[in-house]
């Protein structure tokens, strides 16, 4: 699987972003679909993930209730709208794709076996 993250850029607080993945592969529906971002010096951090089409999401506390991710298997994307943004969420965020992890798992980096380039989101005040 290949995937390709878009949609980041500058925006204010307050405002929204809505990040895409595209992915190849004709399996993209058996894949679970996350979303993590990272600043420089620090770890990649988990933000959401999502098994299937409709099913239930999971999503980190820094961003529930203010991001949503879903997918659309029929054109192999993935999304993760982003309301409310706040300067704290400044990062680069990747879209990544891994087969068969548990739902204990779905917030560990070491899970996924597949991942996009990132897209910079920067939010200022």
């Amino acid at each position: 699987v290949q995937l390709q993250a878009s949609g980041g850029g500058p925006v204010q607080a307050g405002g929204s972003l809505r990040l895409s993945c595209a992915a190849s592969g004709r399996t993209f529906s058996n894949y679970v679909m996350g979303w993590f971002r990272q600043i420089p010096g620090k770890e990649r951090e988990f933000v959401a993930a999502l098994k299937r089409a409709g099913g239930y999401p999971s999503y980190s506390d820094p961003v529930k209730g203010r991001f949503t991710i879903s997918r659309d298997n029929a054109k192999n994307m993935a999304f993760l709208q982003m309301n409310s943004l706040k300067p704290e969420d400044t990062a680069v965020y990747y879209c990544a794709a891994g087969y068969g992890i548990i739902t204990s798992n779905l917030g560990s980096n070491s899970a996924y076996a597949y991942w996009g380039q990132g897209t910079q989101v920067t939010v200022s005040s």
